[in-house]
């Protein structure tokens, strides 16, 4: 009898996933294990928080701490070979972050020292940059980059999101490379994000505690106390743009990821009381000070370069996935990954 030869399987090309524990990052990873992709380099910086767990049920070929991924990148490290396609979205994402130097090094810095290394090799690179970049949207909100050194960020961290995009038009790369502007995301695997987890998942804990949720108080007379309007975008839905765009050859430059739909915060919260079986019942409270010069009241992503591009899908309305959220995940303490079905997927 002749020796059995060791199994081999085709060479795939690999995916490198920064901020890979986060909730795009994991939810990415998630939908491509779906698909049967399994070859990926997973990047994060894990700290002391829970933020490990998004990873537990995914399944790929390596996974680097951030610092290990910027030594890989200067040092020529075979850790990072067959890398095809990058997608970037690690960033501190904080809007209260008071350090705009750490900022500055980790969202933008880090990003074109990313970005250079992927153009360099032809490896498609495509990259979180935020709707925090519009500011109070005086100047638009429309993507693509001919309005770009109009926008003026609110924060630190909309500007360090704003610089890098501006940085890639200057030198002639954005077209190169995708920039994706996510509006108000939420979903499953926020649970790490303390304060910045959406209002849905603080919602649902406030509601299971009280039978109440608090709402901020319009200070602007336009809008009633919870109708400050908001794009909402469920991560399932913007997991299928990101993917979308990044195997779109022709797709280039800044693109906004949103439902193209505004809607109030009590929109966004009535559906929690429903699916637990609830009254509705919200409290108004007072804005606090810091933030009232800072607050956004509108904001609506204007997708018609995303549809240009051929994206054609129905997103899921507001309602139907609050009640996913919430009844699939909050309610069952589940993170993407631990659906029974995901576990036949190979």
């Amino acid at each position: 009898m002749l020796p059995l030869k060791p199994m081999t399987r085709k060479k795939e090309k690999r995916i490198l996933i920064t901020g890979a524990a986060g909730m795009i990052g994991s939810a990415l990873a998630w939908r491509l294990n779906r698909e049967g992709h399994d070859n990926l380099i997973l990047c994060d910086r894990l700290g002391e928080d829970a933020k490990w767990r998004n990873l537990a049920s995914l399944r790929f070929h390596e996974y680097l701490d951030a610092d290990e991924l910027a030594e890989a990148l200067r040092n020529g490290s075979g850790v990072l070979d067959g890398v095809s396609q990058v997608l970037h979205m690690g960033a501190c994402s904080s809007t209260t972050e008071r350090d705009a130097g750490y900022l500055m090094r980790n969202n933008f810095a880090y990003t074109r020292e990313l970005a250079a290394w992927a153009l360099e090799r032809g490896a498609r690179f495509v990259y979180a940059s935020s709707a925090a970049t519009y500011g109070d949207g005086s100047a638009g909100m429309a993507d693509g980059d001919a309005e770009l050194d109009a926008l003026r960020p609110l924060n630190a961290y909309g500007y360090s999101k704003h610089l890098f995009d501006l940085w890639a038009l200057r030198e002639g790369l954005l077209k190169r490379m995708v920039g994706l502007k996510y509006f108000n995301v939420f979903g499953p695997n926020e649970h790490h994000k303390g304060e910045m987890r959406s209002v849905v998942h603080k919602a649902h804990e406030e509601i299971r505690r009280s039978g109440r949720v608090s709402l901020f108080k319009s200070h602007h007379p336009d809008y009633l106390d919870g109708c400050q309007m908001r794009d909402f975008l469920y991560v399932k839905d913007a997991v299928d743009m990101t993917l979308h765009l990044a195997r779109s050859p022709m797709a280039g430059g800044l693109y906004n990821l949103g439902s193209g739909q505004a809607r109030t915060w009590r929109d966004l919260v009535t559906p929690i009381f429903h699916a637990l079986g609830r009254p509705v019942e919200i409290d108004y409270i007072d804005m606090p000070e810091h933030l009232r010069g800072k607050y956004q009241y509108f904001t609506e992503a204007d997708i018609s370069r995303l549809r240009a591009s051929g994206y054609d899908r129905e997103l899921t309305p507001l309602a139907t996935a609050v009640t996913d959220y919430v009844s699939n995940y909050l309610e069952t303490g589940r993170h993407l990954g631990d659906e029974p079905e995901n576990r036949s997927v190979r």
